[in-house]
């Protein structure tokens, strides 16, 4: 009976033990490690666009017990800044973080997710993505390249540039070399400019050597950084071209269908943070930075109503072509176009009415 008694003590304490054993070993069979690359368009020194990426690796890791991991490249170190779209469809790098517009050369279709000119704002972008059907039909189209998107940030309604003279009427627009992506950079080629797509780590430089004569970039917090206003004093406003430009996380199909689902979810959740985190950080960060901005003799200069007039109209006739020509882009265009007119409607009630408001004291 005794030995009865040990064996069945011996027996339980060794199932106890296995099972002690089995569990981590079905935990990490459940939770593979995943090692991905991140591809920025944007440079390190651009803390606040490139840091969204860092945001969506540190929360990724840190919800899947750093079992997911995603090691984030600046703009040139593994891809070349405008080759993001490239790389993540063909699967050299699992993930791109980068503005659409900068592929405007593969298909205009590209330019509407991130932003056109005289679009919608940085919140009319976000819920026509979330809520509008803008990332069903983004989606649709990206699918021919290989990826899918999920937003990634938003710099809110950006400043109209560095300009070394003074631009009061288009024609003084005849001739100049303005650094300028996407439709922006048409409708300024359509008023008589030439524009130059260049990246952001190289915009300095071209400005400072002649190459080109204008160069917007972001706004007051990133201008400063790049140094911008030591070489082209009138800063001027508003970037009509980009009232609310999106940045997108590009996502390599495959890799992404080969997550486990928890994975995916963590992705997501990484992708949500890191697109509102962006806008909230340039909105608390512009204001102290064009106040420096300016004591440092930064001249602000607004976009004449002639210019604003011309700029518009050239928009519009650039958006019917494309439309009347390009199947893929009439149907994001009329998703995105419709949402912004009832969203506008909207806006002017309520939003505009208290943003225009300026108490007399």
């Amino acid at each position: 009976m005794n030995q009865r008694r040990s064996f069945l003590k011996t027996s339980a304490t060794g199932a106890v033990a296995t099972g002690a054993l089995a569990a981590p070993m079905i935990a990490k069979a459940q939770s593979p490690e995943v090692r991905w690359r991140l591809a920025s368009s944007f440079p390190k020194a651009l803390d606040t666009i490139y840091g969204a990426a860092e945001v969506l690796s540190k929360r990724v890791a840190a919800v899947t017990n750093n079992r997911f991991q995603i090691r984030v490249f600046a703009g040139g170190e593994i891809v070349p800044a405008f080759g993001v779209a490239d790389a993540v469809g063909n699967g050299t790098v699992e993930i791109g973080h980068t503005a659409s517009y900068y592929y405007v050369g593969k298909n205009p279709t590209f330019g509407l997710t991130t932003s056109i000119p005289f679009g919608m704002n940085a919140r009319q972008m976000s819920a026509w993505m979330y809520h509008g059907g803008g990332l069903q039909v983004s989606r649709e189209f990206y699918k021919q390249f290989g990826f899918l998107n999920y937003p990634g940030g938003n710099t809110g309604a950006q400043m109209g540039g560095w300009w070394r003279k003074e631009i009061q009427t288009v024609a003084d627009l005849k001739g100049i070399k303005i650094r300028n992506p996407g439709f922006g950079g048409r409708v300024h080629a359509a008023l008589g400019a030439v524009p130059q797509q260049i990246p952001g780590g190289e915009i300095y430089q071209a400005l400072e050597r002649g190459t080109i004569d204008a160069a917007e970039w972001v706004g007051p917090y990133d201008d400063e950084k790049l140094g911008l206003q030591k070489i082209a004093k009138f800063y001027y406003y508003p970037g009509w071209w980009e009232p609310g430009p999106l940045l997108e996380f590009y996502v390599n199909q495959k890799a992404f269908d080969a997550l486990p689902a928890d994975y995916k979810a963590a992705l997501e959740g990484a992708c949500h943070e890191a697109d509102i985190t962006m806008t909230a950080e340039y909105d608390a960060k512009n204001p102290a930075a064009l106040a420096r901005l300016v004591n440092a003799g930064a001249q602000l200069r607004a976009f004449s109503p002639a210019i604003m007039q011309a700029a518009y109209k050239a928009s519009q006739d650039i958006y019917n072509d494309e439309a009347n020509k390009l199947p893929e882009f009439k149907k994001v265009f009329d998703s995105y176009s419709r949402f912004q007119r009832d969203s506008s409607r909207w806006m002017r009630v309520c939003e505009a009415a208290m943003d225009n408001f300026r108490p007399a004291a």
